[in-house]
C-alpha cells in the first residue's frame, strides 16, 4: 500500500537524524540493533474497534478517487444468486448456472451507432469502437424479425452522450463500414407495460412493441416482499420530448394504452442479450441494465473458488459483490470477512517469502489502517489500490500471509486510546520520514527513524556510468564489461565492452519501454565515472530531464506556474529526514499543496527522498576568483593546454575537480534525480521490517519501531 500505505517501527535508541546523514548511520544499523534488547511487552486489551465485513471500492467515482468501467463481467464455478439489496435485507431474484457469464452495466445515456438485421456489420461497427477506444454492446431485439443495435459507452447525461454521439457519427472509418454514421442518444427514460408471469411472456409482449418500430425489453423487478416479477419497458427516451413520442407511438396499439412512465425509485434488472464479447451471433453473453440510482444488486456464490471479475484483470474475490450507480457511474464494491481481506492485502503488499514476523508487522499495520479509515469512500471503508492499500483478490493469499494475519488476529497500533493512521510504504531509503515534512501536519507518532532498507539491494547487479567514445554517456551493466589496465591522462579507468549490441542505458536499470542512450559493439573503449547498484527500492536514478521536459510535467501540479524556461532547480529547504520540503526553480518556490506533491511533479519520482544534479550548473576556478555557471544561456569558452581559448563543442562536458573525480555535465540546463526509497517513506517501512526481522526482531517491536510511543491492542 504506496498510499502509499506501509507502516514504520522505531528504535528506540535512535533519534531524529540530521540530513543526509541517513546512509552512514544505516550501515551500522545491525550492530546497534544487537545493543537493544528485543523483549517486547504484550498486547494491551483494551477497548478496540472491531469489523466483521468490509466494503472494497474496486470502481468507484469520487472526488478523490475515480477508477471506472463501463461493464462488470462476473462467473462463478458455483454459479451465481442474484438478488436486490434491500435496507431489510437482500431479496432475491435468480441464479444464473454454474460457470454462466453475467455481464452488467448502468441504465443511463449510450451512442447508438447502428440498428441493422446484418450481425457482420454490428460486428464489425462494434470491433471500431473499441479500437476506438469505446465500450461497445451488440444487443438483439425483436422489430418484426431480429436485429442488433450496436451502441457506445455510459455516459451521465445526454448532452455528455451527444458530444460522443457527434464524434462517432464523424468517424469516417465506422461509416464506411455500416454505409453511413447515424449516430444517436438513448437514455433510460422509458413506459412499463404491467407484471408478466413468465419471462417468456414478457417477451412475447416485448416483440409486439418492437414490431411496431419501438424499443422494448423485458425487466425483472421486486413487487414488494413478493418473488421477483417480469415486467416490459418501452422506449429508450433521453428526454421527456422523446418518451412523449414513444408514448404516442405506444398508444397505437392495444397493449400501450395503459403504459405508464417508469418509477425512477423502482428496483429493477432491464434483461438484454449482448454478443460484443464473445463476436457470435449464437452465442450471447446475459447483460443486465441497473438503474442509476435506487438499485443494489447483490451477487453471492456457494463455490470455495469465489466469484470471478473480468474487468479487474480476471481475478476472482471471496464475499459478495454490489453492483450499483453512484454519481452517474457504475459502482462495484466486494464485501467480504474483514479477517479475509487481510490475508489478501498482506499477500498483496509484502512477499509472503519475507520473514514470518515482518509478515505480522504487516498484519497488524494493514488492520489499523483499515480501521481507521470508517467509510473513506462514502460507500465504501477503502478501495483496492494503494490509495488505501494494495487487495488483489483470492489471488494474492498465501499460507504465510493467512498464518500472519490469523497470529495477529484483531491487534492493533494504538496511540493514547485510539486507532492510529498506520501508513506505510515500500521503502524508506534508509530513514523514515516525519509525517510533517511530507504532507504539511505533524503527527506525534509518525517521526524519523533510521531504517535498515539495504535488503533490497541484495543480490543486484552493479552498473558503470560511463563516457562512450562520442563523448555520450549513460549506464552498462557490469557483466557486460570487462576491466583493463588503462587509465585516461585524468587517471580514470577504461573498461572494454564484451559483446555485441549492447545497449547503453539512460538509467542503471533496464527498461523496455523507454530508448537507450546507445548502442556499443564488443571491444568498445568506455570510460568510467561511476559504480551504483541496480536502480531499486533503496536507491534510484531518473533523468535526465531537458527543461520543457520538466515543464511539461510540472504543469497543473504546481499553483504557480513556471515562467519560461527552467535554468536552475535546486532544493531550497529540507526537513528532519533530508527530504525536500522546498524546491526553487529560477530562484523562487515551486508552490505544491505539499511536499509529497514533488514526486508527481517531477515526471513520477519513486520517493520523497531525493537530490537534484543540475548538470549544466558548475563552479569555474579563474585567476583568483570563481564563478558559478548557472545556465547555458551564453556561450562556454575552455582553454586547452596550448593556451587556445575556444568555445566548447557538443553538449557534453567532463569536469574534473580538485580531488581527480570527474563529473559529467551539460552546456544546456538538464535535471537529473538521484535518491533513495520508494513511496512516501513516512511510517513503517516494509524493506525496513524485512530488515528488523531478519535481525531477530519480533512484529511488536518493529511496530513500536516504526511508530512512535504506539501500544498494540487487541479485541
Amino acid at each position: 500500500m504506496e498510499n502509499e500505505t506501509r507502516s514504520e517501527r522505531r528504535l528506540p535508541i535512535i533519534g531524529a537524524l540530521p540530513p543526509l546523514s541517513w546512509r552512514r548511520i544505516a550501515v551500522s544499523i545491525s550492530a546497534a540493533l544487537l545493543l537493544v534488547s528485543v523483549w517486547t511487552a504484550g498486547p494491551s486489551y483494551g477497548a478496540v474497534p472491531k469489523l466483521d465485513t468490509i466494503r472494497v471500492a474496486i470502481f468507484i467515482d469520487l472526488p478523490k478517487y475515480k477508477l471506472n468501467t463501463a461493464t462488470g463481467t462476473f462467473t462463478a464455478t458455483g454459479g451465481l444468486e442474484v438478488g436486490i439489496r434491500q435496507p431489510s435485507g437482500v431479496q432475491p431474484l435468480f441464479k444464473a448456472g454454474a460457470g454462466e457469464t453475467m455481464r452488467f452495466t448502468l441504465d443511463d445515456y449510450k451512442v447508438r451507432i447502428v440498428e441493422t438485421a446484418d450481425f457482420t456489420k454490428a460486428l464489425a461497427a462494434a470491433k471500431r469502437v473499441k479500437a476506438a477506444g469505446g465500450a461497445a454492446f451488440i444487443t438483439s431485439a425483436s422489430k418484426g424479425g431480429v436485429v442488433y443495435q450496436v451502441q457506445e459507452g455510459s455516459y451521465p447525461n445526454a448532452a455528455a452522450a451527444k458530444t460522443a454521439a457527434d464524434k462517432w457519427a464523424g468517424d469516417g472509418t465506422l461509416a464506411t463500414m455500416i454505409g453511413q454514421a447515424t449516430a444517436s442518444v438513448t437514455g433510460p427514460m422509458r413506459l412499463e407495460a404491467g407484471v408478466y408471469a413468465s419471462r417468456e411472456e414478457a417477451k412475447a409482449a416485448a416483440a409486439k412493441f418492437g414490431a411496431a418500430g419501438l424499443d422494448a425489453y423485458v425487466a425483472m423487478k421486486q413487487s414488494g416482499s413478493e418473488a421477483a416479477v417480469y415486467t416490459v419497458l418501452v422506449g429508450s427516451a433521453a428526454d421527456n420530448a422523446a418518451l412523449a413520442t414513444v408514448k404516442a407511438a405506444a398508444a397505437t396499439l392495444p397493449e400501450g394504452a395503459a403504459l405508464k412512465a417508469t418509477d425512477a425509485s423502482s428496483a429493477y434488472l432491464l434483461m438484454q442479450e449482448d454478443y460484443a464479447v464473445t463476436g457470435t451471433s449464437n452465442a450471447p453473453q446475459a447483460l443486465y441494465a441497473v438503474p442509476a440510482t435506487g438499485t443494489k444488486v447483490w451477487l453471492s456464490t456457494a463455490s470455495d473458488s469465489g466469484i470471478k471479475f473480468a474487468e479487474r484483470y480476471g481475478r476472482s474475490y471471496r464475499g459478495q459483490f454490489e453492483i450499483s450507480g453512484l454519481n452517474s457511474k457504475l459502482t462495484i464494491i466486494n464485501e467480504l470477512p474483514f479477517e479475509q481481506y487481510l490475508h489478501s492485502v498482506v499477500g498483496a503488499e509484502m512477499p509472503s517469502s519475507w520473514h514470518a514476523e515482518a509478515l505480522k508487522a504487516q498484519a497488524v499495520a494493514a488492520r489499523t489502517y483499515a480501521l481507521y479509515q470508517g467509510f473513506g469512500f462514502q460507500v465504501a471503508h477503502v478501495v483496492d489500490t494503494v490509495l488505501s492499500q494494495a487487495y488483489g483478490g483470492i489471488s494474492a493469499e498465501k499460507p504465510a500471509t493467512i498464518k500472519a494475519v490469523d497470529a495477529t488476529k484483531g491487534e492493533v497500533a494504538m496511540y493514547n486510546g485510539k486507532v492510529i493512521e498506520t501508513v506505510f510504504s515500500s521503502s524508506a531509503g534508509g530513514a523514515t520520514a516525519e509525517a510533517q515534512e511530507i504532507w504539511g501536519s505533524a503527527v506525534p507518532y509518525l517521526k524519523t527513524v533510521v531504517s535498515p532498507d539495504e535488503v533490497s539491494e541484495k543480490g543486484l547487479y552493479k552498473w558503470y556510468r560511463v563516457v562512450l567514445p562520442s563523448g555520450v554517456n549513460g549506464y552498462i551493466r557490469e557483466d557486460l564489461l570487462t576491466a583493463t589496465e588503462e587509465k585516461t591522462a585524468a587517471g580514470s579507468a577504461i573498461m572494454s565492452v564484451r559483446s555485441n549490441g549492447v545497449k547503453v542505458r539512460p538509467i542503471p536499470l533496464v527498461q523496455d519501454t523507454v530508448t537507450p542512450v546507445a548502442q556499443v559493439n564488443n571491444g568498445t573503449r568506455v570510460v568510467v565515472l561511476e559504480k551504483v547498484t541496480q536502480s531499486n527500492e533503496m536507491s534510484w536514478v531518473r533523468g535526465p530531464f531537458t527543461s520543457s521536459e520538466l515543464l511539461a510535467t510540472i504543469k497543473g501540479k504546481v499553483k504557480t506556474a513556471v515562467q519560461g524556461p527552467i535554468r536552475t532547480l535546486e532544493i531550497s529547504k529540507s526537513g528532519p529526514s533530508g527530504r525536500p520540503t522546498e524546491i526553487n526553480a529560477n530562484g523562487l518556490p515551486l508552490t505544491v499543496g505539499n511536499p509529497d506533491t514533488f514526486r508527481s511533479a517531477f515526471g513520477g519520482l519513486p520517493s520523497t527522498n531525493f537530490r537534484i544534479d543540475e548538470t549544466s550548473r558548475m563552479t569555474i576556478a579563474g585567476a583568483g576568483s570563481t564563478t558559478e555557471r548557472t545556465s547555458g544561456s551564453t556561450g562556454f569558452i575552455v582553454q586547452g593546454a596550448e593556451g587556445k581559448a575556444e568555445e566548447a563543442g557538443g553538449s557534453q562536458l567532463y569536469i574534473l575537480n580538485g580531488k581527480g573525480d570527474i563529473r559529467a555535465a551539460t552546456k544546456e540546463p538538464s535535471f537529473r534525480f538521484v535518491g533513495t526509497g520508494y513511496g512516501h517513506g513516512v511510517g513503517l517501512s516494509q524493506y525496513g521490517a524485512r530488515g528488523l526481522a531478519e535481525a531477530g526482531y519480533d512484529y511488536q517491536y518493529i511496530l513500536k519501531y516504526y511508530y512512535k510511543d504506539v501500544t498494540i491492542g487487541k479485541e
